[in-house]
């Protein structure tokens, strides 16, 4: 009998993008690497289910978004905007370079980005950060691709109506 699931190593060369996604997601650097460490835990005792030749980068991120939304209803844990916004800085970092003007403006997208909903959030992080096709993210969301486009369009026009309103109360101080 073949063994049909993947190898340590082949998780392993997906840890930094899911500790970024996770960062992200969670906020906290510890609440991340544990959501890490539980993701690798049930995809390596489920490593069977995974098919090979599909993409075993969304079939993690899937994993990872399972873990954390059966933890966030489990929780419900209340978030202060600067636990969040770590999260957003480490995702707007990897936009921008850390001069003193895109500090302002990582600031300003790290606390835009966690005012979306986080069914926004979590589309734009996988589409434009990980660089996920729609059916990829809408896989691992478990929703059909028009939902992930709506999603999408929805939260960018948010993320621009915040950044666009946080720009302008800086400069009418």
């Amino acid at each position: 009998m073949a063994d049909t699931g993947f190898s340590a190593a082949d998780a392993e060369h997906w840890i930094p993008r899911l500790r970024r996604y996770a960062q992200a997601l969670t906020g906290q650097r510890e609440a991340a690497d544990d959501l890490i460490q539980d993701t690798l835990e049930r995809a390596w005792r489920k490593r069977a289910l995974w098919q090979p030749g599909t993409d075993l980068r969304a079939w993690l991120f899937t994993v990872m978004h399972n873990v954390h939304v059966n933890r966030a209803r489990a929780a419900r844990p209340t978030e202060s905007l600067d636990e969040v916004g770590a999260a957003a800085a480490t995702v707007a970092a990897q936009v921008s370079g850390q001069s003193a003007e895109s500090g302002v403006v990582l600031s300003e997208m790290r606390i835009a980005l966690m005012r979306l909903s986080e069914e926004q959030r979590q589309v734009i992080l996988l589409v434009g950060l990980e660089q996920m096709s729609y059916a990829d993210a809408a896989s691992v969301l478990e929703v059909p691709i028009g939902t992930v486009m709506s999603r999408l369009a929805r939260g960018r026009e948010q993320l621009r109506r915040l950044l666009a309103r946080d720009t302008e109360a800086g400069g009418t101080g």
